[in-house]
């Protein structure tokens, strides 16, 4: 499975590489080879978000978070996303994948991330993430004052709220939470 290989190159680049500050963000480039194709010959859905993980692996070990997650114990899990599929990405094509923290609230992490094709947007994504510890789950305040973040927090933008309000109404619907 090639991204073992992808896996194993952003461990060893994200240790080896210069540290970034928790609020600038990450990058990683990719190419996009056969494996990662559907039948319509271009990059899968299920592979942006595989990359995705690995740009989110990249920003841990960077920002430095990865050694205090481990060393914690603290598992990081992904509750939901938003995916917004831009354009089509043809076979050998570069990709440059940008991650960084966008916010939190008193629950959930907010990351984005942005795949360009030479400089353009092909995908654009927001994870809802959070770390959990045995006795539940970490307060992202936690997670930001490691991270060096001090003083007030940016709001975040009013349209995830509006995904967060989705989110419970559809929940008090019956669907699962």
């Amino acid at each position: 499975m090639n991204l073992w290989f992808r896996l194993l190159k952003i461990m060893i680049f994200g240790l080896l590489g210069k540290p970034v500050p928790w609020d600038e963000p990450t990058q990683v480039f990719f190419r996009v080879w056969p494996t990662d194709l559907d039948i319509n010959l271009h990059m899968t859905n299920s592979r942006y978000l595989a990359m995705m993980d690995l740009g989110r692996v990249n920003m841990l070990l960077r920002t430095g978070l990865w050694r205090w997650i481990r060393r914690e114990k603290y598992a990081p899990v992904i509750a939901g996303a938003m995916v917004r599929f831009r354009r089509p990405v043809e076979p050998f094509a570069p990709i440059a994948l940008k991650t960084r923290f966008l916010g939190w609230d008193t629950k959930w992490l907010f990351i984005e991330h942005r795949m360009e094709r030479r400089g353009e947007l092909v995908c654009l994504a927001v994870v809802k993430a959070a770390f959990v510890a045995k006795t539940g789950p970490v307060l992202p305040a936690i997670i930001a004052q490691q991270l060096g973040h001090s003083g007030e927090q940016k709001p975040l933008p009013e349209w995830i709220a509006k995904w967060q309000a989705a989110e419970h109404a559809a929940s008090q619907d019956g669907e699962p939470r």
